[in-house]
């Protein structure tokens, strides 16, 4: 007789102790998109960011370049003032592709972006990070490459993202390298290049033709960097020599307003709608100046104005609105969406923070959003990255992934067997049914509590950031460095070197 093996008790909880790296895939819908606007305001909001863009025009500023490209075009140059005639702009966004795949290194990292697909990437820009044991505080590198360790231990997040917080101990001039470093080393997830300065988007080319060899980036995508207009139609240099170079280089950007309503946007949706609109019209159409059919992405980052203070608010219903009409505009535009994440105000990761992310991530599901920056630990207004609050949002997209998949209505969906099995009167928990799909019938939580309370209570009456914060201890103790080439390596260290020689420090 065969020795028989763990008790099933045993075999559970080793299964569940387990050293895992598993990651999904990027999320495909097999669900509808939510769309709010019927077609006479598409086509009404259409219309007026087309004559946005013919009579009050967009600013190139300090650009030479940009102003001549679009002067050869067909554009009216008044100045830094470009007018663009009505047709041009969508004209040239044609040749934008729909959707473009984002090699990673490691090949089964490789995300789609476009078309019914959706990819989550972490929290981007903070200066600040925050965590239950030392509070609020300025981020350092250290900070910044357990964000990314964190970001490649988490299941559903597909893509590493970029400056998942600003690590204000390095240089400003030189930090771009040791974070891309962090993302190309510690990391096989796909991840984001520097726009802070042209020079850094190229020095962010340059270290990924070490990595994926010079000829792979030449013909393919290997990055998918963020491109801010500085609403109300506004583009400085800055932000378009970095879209130069990775438009150039056939690398992706994406192209999306930041947009405070009331502030840099009118306080009404269809308002806001018209200048998003025109403003990645005008973005989405320079690229395709620079190089016809690179790859680039629709962005909308639109929140509300809290009248009283100024500040900018969150999960609420206008953004949600602005959001899922965005949605359909790009989508008449067969462009790639990006919007939505983890958008709270509050300062700590508490019900404020849950409501407002909550409200923010459904949106951007239902919406149709291809590329979900900002989809874990954003805090207070987009000022702090905290680990807590990363790792209760990472739980959270699971939710998404779940809800995408939509009901399952095959001969096992529809569970016949177990209800004749059962019958009036009985239960299900021993039905062959349940026995065959238990481990996958539901979304389990690998962060929330559902033990009884006197269990709770016995284990200290622990709240979500206290369980949080034991999770993001658990995932760095547990996390292995995925292998790389050593002579790889070498080269990019050498490279960093070498570029830092050349670049006296500069902190501002």
């Amino acid at each position: 007789m065969a020795r028989r093996g763990r008790g099933g008790g045993a075999a559970r909880r080793a299964e569940r102790s387990a050293i895992s790296f598993e990651v999904a895939k990027y999320i495909e819908r097999k669900i509808p998109n939510l769309e709010i606007l019927n077609e006479e305001a598409l086509e009404i909001i259409e219309a007026n960011a087309e004559t946005v863009l013919e009579e009050i025009g967009v600013n190139f500023t300090e650009n030479p370049e940009a102003l001549k490209r679009w002067k050869d075009a067909g554009a009216d140059v008044v100045g830094e003032r470009v007018h663009i005639p009505k047709g041009l702009a969508r004209q040239l966004c044609a040749t934008a592709p729909s959707q473009y795949t984002q090699h990673a290194r490691n090949p089964d990292r490789s995300v789609e972006i476009g078309g019914n697909n959706l990819v989550l990437a972490p929290v981007y820009g903070p200066p600040f990070v925050r965590d239950s044991a030392g509070g609020r505080r300025y981020a350092t590198m250290a900070d910044f490459e357990k964000f990314v360790k964190l970001g490649y231990m988490s299941k559903w997040l597909h893509h590493s993202g970029g400056t998942v917080c600003e690590p204000t101990d390095v240089p400003v001039n030189v930090r771009h390298l040791d974070m891309l470093r962090a993302h190309m080393v510690l990391s096989d997830k796909p991840f984001m290049g520097s726009v802070t300065e042209p020079i850094r988007a190229q020095n962010s080319v340059e270290m990924c033709e070490i990595l994926f060899g010079k000829e792979f980036v030449a013909q393919n995508t290997v990055m998918t960097s963020l491109i801010n207009i500085n609403s109300p139609l506004t583009f400085d240099a800055t932000m378009m020599g970095a879209l130069d170079v990775y438009a150039s280089n056939n690398q992706a950007a994406i192209v999306s307003p930041f947009i405070v309503g009331g502030a840099m946007a009118p306080v009404s949706v269809a308002g806001t709608l018209t200048q998003v609109v025109a403003e990645v019209l005008a973005g989405i159409a320079y690229s395709q100046l620079i190089r016809p059919g690179a790859p680039v992405i629709a962005g909308a980052f639109v929140t509300s104005i809290d009248m009283g203070s100024g500040a900018p608010t969150f999960g609420t219903p206008e953004a949600a609105q602005v959001t899922l009409g965005m949605g359909q505009l790009a989508r008449r535009l067969g462009l790639p969406y990006r919007s939505a994440g983890s958008f709270c105000g509050s300062k700590l990761p508490d019900a404020q923070a849950a409501y407002e992310t909550a409200n923010s991530l459904n949106m951007g599901l239902l919406s149709g959003v291809n590329f979900m920056l900002h989809a874990a630990g954003w805090l207070e207004g987009g000022l702090v990255s905290s680990f807590e609050k990363f790792v209760m949002d990472a739980d959270q997209l699971g939710i998404l992934h779940h809800m995408a998949k939509g009901v399952d209505v095959s001969e096992n969906g529809q569970g016949m067997d177990a209800i004749r099995e059962v019958g009036p009167g009985g239960h299900y928990l021993g039905c062959a049914h349940t026995q065959a799909n238990f481990k996958t019938a539901f979304w389990r939580s690998e962060l929330l509590d559902y033990k009884p309370f006197e269990t709770w209570s016995e284990e200290g009456g622990r709240d979500t950031e206290a369980l949080a914060a034991q999770r993001v201890e658990t995932l760095l103790s547990q996390y292995q460095q995925p292998p790389m080439d050593p002579a790889t390596l070498e080269a990019l260290d050498a490279y960093i070197a070498k570029t830092k020689e050349t670049a006296p420090d500069a902190f501002a």
